[in-house]
């Protein structure tokens, strides 16, 4: 069973901090500033979930980022999508990742401090959502890079604001503004800035109140549907996804 001490500053691109009551704050950063997420923090967050939801002593979850976006930067480094094996580790690290932040058995909630350019996913599978008035949401790389959106963009969109207008969202590459995204519940509160955390932190002490079996079991409760849509879609969605990347490799080769 993981010791809070034993992962706290094991993963680089992850700032853990957690309160005494079991308040768990997970800022993820690229050297202290804005995250560039590549093939290593694609890796690296597998474990990163994986050890949060092992720790009993977590009482709640808040996600947030670090310097003026949540994730709006993506670099190949450590990324092979045109290779079979390459690709198959994106594929195993892309459906457990889900999955592990699934396994966090207690309320999740996350502040949005920026735009949300790739792996909103993250986002929407976590309880309550904060957003300030500088976060927008777009599904950018997938469609930039040539390949399908289908790490769980694809689900979960169409999932929480409805099916047509998520499946315009990915497909036109739209920018999403907070209060739009408010009013269609992909976002349950817009906060300035310079609040974003103490109100992610007065939501969290509620949470943490409860009786810890009460807390954890609702978790559970209200994401048992998402549970399914995940375990059903993903393996399918990255698979696609690696279709279009397989034919991107080609086109690159016959263009060579």
């Amino acid at each position: 069973m993981p010791n809070f001490d034993n992962y706290r500053y094991a993963f680089p691109n992850a700032r853990l901090t957690r309160s005494a009551n079991g308040v768990l704050e997970v800022a993820l950063h690229t050297d202290g500033g804005k995250l560039v997420f590549n093939g290593h923090t694609h890796e690296q967050f597998v474990d990163l979930f994986h050890q949060i939801g092992s720790d009993p002593d977590n009482r709640v979850v808040i996600l947030t980022g670090s310097g003026d976006a949540f994730m709006d930067a993506i670099s190949p480094e450590g990324f092979d999508f045109f290779s079979p094996r390459g690709y198959d580790k994106i594929f195993r690290e892309g459906r457990k990742v889900l999955m592990n932040i699934l396994d966090i058995e207690v309320p999740m909630i996350t502040a949005l401090n920026g735009p949300v350019l790739l792996h909103s996913e993250y986002a929407l599978l976590t309880d309550i959502i904060l957003a300030t008035p500088e976060t927008v949401f777009q599904d950018k790389p997938h469609f930039d890079f040539g390949i399908v959106p289908g790490d769980g963009v694809n689900l979960l969109w169409p999932e929480v604001v409805g099916s047509v207008r998520g499946r315009h969202f990915i497909l036109t590459r739209q920018i999403l503004d907070a209060q739009t995204a408010k009013d269609w519940g992909a976002v349950n509160e817009i906060v300035p800035a310079d609040r974003l955390l103490a109100r992610a932190y007065e939501i969290a002490e509620g949470l943490a109140a409860l009786p810890p079996l009460t807390s954890r079991y609702t978790r559970i409760a209200l994401t048992q549907k998402l549970r399914r849509i995940i375990d059903d879609g993903a393996g399918y969605g990255l698979a696609l996804e690696g279709i279009s990347a397989a034919e991107v490799a080609r086109s690159l080769a016959d263009n060579g």
